[in-house]
């Protein structure tokens, strides 16, 4: 049976069908979310799409965080379910704490877009089996509040428990501390990261790799095994 992935789209929301259609290469089945509905259409797992939700009013991800969606993506989280958030995804998962730390706006105080250079530092989560720890990939990035932080006590947990995901190299585009790109939570089901996967999965657009397709063939490997 074909794994189902649901891409949740609000107010604002900018990346749902490249996700969409990033599942679709990968060989899963994309599932359409709507954030007013709580129903998540008994999918597989869950990914949180880039953009703007909700304008970034408040913070970015502070109000689609109490989308009604939402209520049932943090309880299915908490019991297992994989997630995904992808640039401003990530922001939602942290103010719904999903995962620690938070984002602020860029240290230089403008918009990127880039081509970025990453290391994946942890190997061993839902959506990154089909990397290696180590590994360097090259995945588009694009924001404007993509700098993480989070109190010493935080930042020093998620290094000693591995739970860096992935981690900016040449250039830290935006401040993060520690040149932090992407977390897992100790689980492992649940990782967020601020560059945008989706946008290189195919070797005639974005980077004009595909560095960013195994976030997704990661997944759909982990579910058929299941």
């Amino acid at each position: 049976m074909t794994a189902r992935i649901g891409v949740v789209t609000f107010p604002g929301s900018l990346d749902d069908r490249d996700t969409q259609r990033a599942i679709r290469v990968a060989g899963a089945e994309p599932v359409a979310l709507w954030h007013k509905d709580k129903d998540l259409k008994q999918v597989d797992a869950v990914v949180l799409c880039g953009g703007f939700s909700y304008g970034d009013y408040l913070r970015a991800g502070a109000i689609a965080r109490f989308s009604p969606v939402m209520d049932t993506v943090i309880d299915q989280a908490r019991a297992g379910l994989p997630v995904l958030g992808i640039c401003n995804g990530f922001q939602i998962l942290t103010e719904a704490h999903l995962l620690p730390g938070g984002m602020l706006g860029n240290d230089h105080l403008h918009f990127i877009c880039r081509d970025q250079k990453l290391r994946v530092e942890n190997a061993d989560t839902a959506w990154t089996t089909d990397y290696t720890a180590g590994q360097e990939i090259h995945i588009p990035l694009k924001n404007m509040d993509g700098r993480y932080v989070a109190d010493q006590r935080t930042l020093d947990e998620l290094e000693a428990e591995g739970r860096v995901a992935f981690r900016y190299l040449d250039v830290n585009p935006n401040g993060s501390l520690n040149d932090i790109a992407g977390i897992t939570n100790a689980a492992g089901n649940v990782v967020g990261l601020m560059p945008h996967p989706e946008h290189a999965v195919e070797p005639l657009i974005g980077t004009g790799r595909t560095d960013g397709l195994p976030f997704f063939t990661s997944i759909l490997k982990k579910l058929v095994n299941a």
